[in-house]
C-alpha cells in the first residue's frame, strides 16, 4: 500500500473520532451525573462467576453519599496527625 494513501486514512480516523467525541460531549453537556450529598450509602453489588462446578465469588461495595466522609477513605488510618 502507498505510504500516502495510509497517512490519508489514519488522518480521517482521527478526524472522525475528534467529531464523535465532540459529539457526545455536547450532547451530554446538560445532564445531571453522580448523586447529591446526603446520609447513607450506595451500594453496589458485584457477582462473579467462574462457571463449572462452584466457583465464584460475591461482593457488596457501601459507598458514602457524604463526600467528607467519602474523602476520609483515601487516608490511611495509621497516618500521624
Amino acid at each position: 500500500m502507498d505510504l500516502t494513501l495510509v497517512v490519508i486514512l489514519a488522518v480521517l480516523v482521527l478526524i472522525v473520532a475528534v467529531l464523535r467525541g465532540l459529539q457526545s460531549l455536547r450532547h451530554t453537556r446538560d445532564t445531571e451525573r453522580g448523586s447529591l450529598p446526603g446520609k447513607g450509602y450506595h451500594e453496589i453489588e458485584t457477582t462473579y462467576h467462574s462457571g463449572g462446578g462452584g466457583g465464584g465469588h460475591q461482593t457488596t461495595y457501601r459507598i458514602p453519599k457524604d463526600p467528607q466522609e467519602y474523602a476520609k477513605r483515601f487516608i490511611p488510618k495509621d497516618k500521624s496527625k
